[in-house]
């Protein structure tokens, strides 16, 4: 047990279980679903079948009578980095019971009987590996155009609340709360950074959107990969292993993962003529892949609609954010729970950019309703400000015009 949690603690810096005080939301919950529960995902199941405490050897084949050790781990090197392979004829439960042949897929073949090689077995954990830094990829990329704009603006107001003293303190559980000096001024330079930056917003929602659109093309990829990887066999996995029968009633899981499987290997005679040695290796590594190609074939479904479902509802904030006050009052809610003036909600979001609307959504993400309730106060009248400056331009130009 100890060598199973000292191998799999490599994860535990990436498993987040509490929220810290510096931790900042810069991307939806299907957004995190990529990178860090898909990611973790993959970079156990590279683990589990790169850990011989679970299995022992990945291969053991036997090669036939009066064969030393040294030529059978020779064997079973020779068959693991090459290929083994099945009958397809003989995937038959019946013939199975009746005991006319010993494994599934085993069993003697005539020169036109067609054979399935298996090699994929060995290139799994790269596989793995190379797929979990694919759904990484998108977060990595939306982090790094972020550059911490968000944190910057919001840090230490998820506490203010609490901020009604003249003074900083800290709580019992050595929380750092601040001043109301602090917290008004904290909120003073949100709204001045974000009424200096109206209509800049752009190029932080575009690049956050097409990182949610990578991430859907990814996991579509990723899927079809696996297919080809598989040799065509992962698109129709969960249903074979649901309806239970494949190709004469046979488990999907030995057509496709087969736990016995033969190998032919060739060396010279003591005269000079070639040998044939028809090899039996039990494949014990296919325990760990089916389960977790069967886990993974579900998974990525799962995945593959909520992230469908998600870039459905980014196209609907873009189409709604600034014509629906009760759309408006609704998401707001959900990302900062509290009570909001609809007209506040209709003055700021109503003639933003989707961009501007996004940001603020963010900031509502991160901060206390107490504070997001105050900043929004203060951009309803920064904004009816700016739209009566505007209107008072264009009724001095007027007299000018005519």
């Amino acid at each position: 047990m100890a060598t199973v949690l000292a191998m799999f603690s490599v994860l535990k810096d990436h498993v987040k279980l509490k929220v810290s005080e510096s931790d900042v939301a810069i991307d939806s919950i299907v957004f995190k679903m990529h990178y860090r529960v898909t990611f973790l995902l993959l970079l156990a199941g590279t683990l589990l079948v790169t850990g011989r405490q679970f299995i022992g050897e990945h291969i053991r084949c036997i090669g036939g009578a009066g064969m030393t050790d040294e030529q059978i781990k020779v064997i079973n090197t020779f068959c693991f980095f090459t290929s083994t392979y099945t009958v397809v004829k003989h995937f038959n439960a019946t013939s199975v019971e009746l005991g006319e042949i010993a494994h599934p897929g085993v069993g003697p073949a005539g020169k036109d009987d067609r054979v399935v090689h298996h090699a994929y077995y060995q290139w799994v954990p790269f596989v793995l590996f190379l797929q979990a830094i694919c759904f990484y990829a998108p977060h990595y990329l939306w982090r790094n155009v972020e550059g911490g704009r968000l944190k910057v603006l919001v840090s230490g107001l998820h506490m203010a609340t609490l901020a009604l003293r003249d003074t900083s303190f800290q709580t019992d559980n050595g929380v750092s709360v601040m001043s109301k000096a602090e917290r008004d001024d904290k909120v003073r330079q949100i709204r001045v950074a974000f009424i200096n930056r109206i209509h800049l917003n752009r190029p932080w929602a575009y690049y956050m959107c097409l990182c949610e659109v990578f991430n859907f093309i990814n996991v579509l990829v990723q899927i079809y990969l696996t297919d080809w990887f598989l040799g065509g066999t992962f698109l129709g996995l969960g249903q074979a292993v649901a309806a239970g029968t494949i190709e004469g009633d046979m488990d999907p899981l030995d057509v496709v993962f087969p736990k016995v499987t033969k190998c032919v290997f060739h060396k010279y005679g003591a005269s000079g003529t070639i040998q044939n040695h028809d090899a039996l290796c039990v494949m014990a590594l296919n325990i760990v892949n089916e389960k977790i190609y069967v886990f993974l074939w579900y998974w990525f479904i799962i995945l593959a609609v909520l992230t469908g479902l998600g870039l459905l509802w980014r196209i609907l904030t873009m189409v709604l954010h600034a014509r629906s006050v009760l759309f408006n009052k609704l998401v707001f809610l959900m990302a900062c729970p509290g009570k909001y003036s609809p007209w506040n909600v209709l003055t700021v979001t109503k003639e933003y950019h989707f961009g501007d609307w996004l940001f603020l959504y963010y900031i509502a993400k991160n901060v206390d309703n107490y504070v997001f309730k105050e900043l929004l106060q203060q951009l309803a009248e920064d904004m009816q400000g700016r739209r009566a400056q505007r209107q008072n331009i264009v009724q001095e130009e007027e007299p000018l015009t005519q």
